[in-house]
């Protein structure tokens, strides 16, 4: 994505002694517009694509970011983190590897986007079938196991407190394309984003839109997840969700209560 960033040698100055003036030359100036958003041409009719979208979110980040000296730490943790994370979007999505090409259990994201402290990540679900919708949602889950199981335990020799967890939200829906398709917009983001932010969880995705009633669902899908009404901010009051049963039943009383049967 451009930035805007003018040297030296983009100013001038003008005026004479005792009154001159450091000015910002006139092209450069022009040059702040929609163009650093990185959208591409914006006036692209927007397309629409059958979607899951997935919120990584780190943790402790904030508070990370507050330690001594982070202009040390950040990037090196950041620079870890993001380069773990598209292995691992790789290797969970990989399902064998042969001498002309690699065999995988879904497709891959055709975007991932860093926003700040976590990642936007989305996938084309209108050219999965059910099996490999569902494959997404485990996917998600060993990638935020590892970060506790392995990842954390690397990074741990190399910063100080890093962030404690990876939440993950996930949700089905319809996305759709600003600019050139270097972003996207729709109401599964907004609602992924807020479902990995419920309390209690580290692992949950929206109901709606996957099938889990047919033979060839896993037995994760009907021996490790639990599905609870909840309110959702901003969407709903009885939206449908999916949770890791250890997750609810290790669960604070008071944050049990949020999550209401079915």
């Amino acid at each position: 994505m451009p930035t805007f960033k003018p040297s030296e040698s983009d100013h001038v100055m003008v005026g004479s002694k005792g009154n001159r003036k450091r000015l910002l030359n006139k092209e450069v100036y022009d040059s702040f517009n929609s163009s650093l958003l990185g959208l591409g041409e914006l006036t692209k009719a927007s397309t629409a694509t059958d979607a899951i979208a997935a919120i990584f979110d780190l943790q402790g980040f904030t508070d990370f970011c507050k330690q001594i000296e982070p202009h040390l730490a950040v990037p090196l943790f950041l620079r870890e983190f993001l380069t773990w994370l598209m292995k691992g979007l790789k290797s969970e999505t990989t399902k064998k590897k042969l001498k002309d090409g690699v065999e995988l259990w879904s497709p891959l994201p055709f975007l991932v986007k860093f926003m700040g402290d976590g990642l936007l990540v989305l996938w084309d679900s209108s050219v999965m079938s059910d099996v490999r919708r569902r494959n997404v949602i485990i996917s998600a889950t060993e990638i935020c196991e590892d970060y506790k199981q392995k990842f954390l335990t690397s990074i741990k020799g190399k910063v100080v407190d890093p962030p404690i967890l990876l939440r993950c939200g996930l949700a089905r829906g319809t996305v759709y394309s600003v600019g050139d398709g270097n972003d996207y917009v729709g109401s599964c983001i907004n609602m992924a984003a807020r479902i990995q932010k419920l309390p209690g969880i580290t692992f949950a995705f929206n109901r709606r839109g996957f099938d889990f009633e047919g033979s060839a669902a896993s037995d994760f899908f009907k021996d490790d997840i639990v599905v609870k009404q909840v309110s959702i901010r901003g969407i709903g009051q009885n939206e449908l969700i999916m949770i890791l049963k250890e997750e609810f039943e290790a669960m604070k009383a008071t944050d049990k209560k949020l999550y209401r049967p079915v």
